[in-house]
C-alpha cells in the first residue's frame, strides 16, 4: 500500500476537492480513511509532441476503506474518462 505518513493535506494536489496522489503509474484519489479509487495507467500513446506520452488505457478501482479487493473496477480511456467515472464513484459511496 502507498505510505503517506508525514505529508500533511496542504501538499496534496486536488481535483474536485479531494486529494491526488500520483507514483509511477498508479494514481490514488480521495482520502484514504474513506472509499477512494486508484487509477493504474495502462498503456500509453505518443502525444504531438515526439518525447511525450500521454495515458491512454487506465484501469479505475473504487476501494472500501481498510478492503484489499476493489467493489468496482472498470477500464477507462483516458485520465478525463477515469477522473470523471473516479469522482462520480466518490460522490455516490462517500455520502
Amino acid at each position: 500500500m502507498f505510505e503517506l505518513n508525514g505529508i500533511g493535506t496542504e501538499e496534496f494536489l486536488e481535483y474536485k476537492g479531494r486529494p491526488l496522489v500520483r507514483k509511477d503509474d498508479d494514481i490514488y484519489y480521495g482520502d484514504l480513511s474513506q472509499y477512494y479509487v486508484k487509477m493504474m495507467i495502462m498503456t500509453e500513446k505518443n502525444s504531438t509532441k515526439a518525447d511525450e506520452k500521454l495515458p491512454d488505457s487506465i484501469a479505475v478501482q473504487l476501494f472500501a476503506p481498510g478492503k484489499a479487493f476493489p467493489e468496482k473496477q472498470i477500464s477507462a480511456r483516458g485520465l478525463s474518462d477515469a477522473f470523471e467515472t473516479a469522482a462520480a464513484w466518490l460522490d455516490r459511496y462517500n455520502k
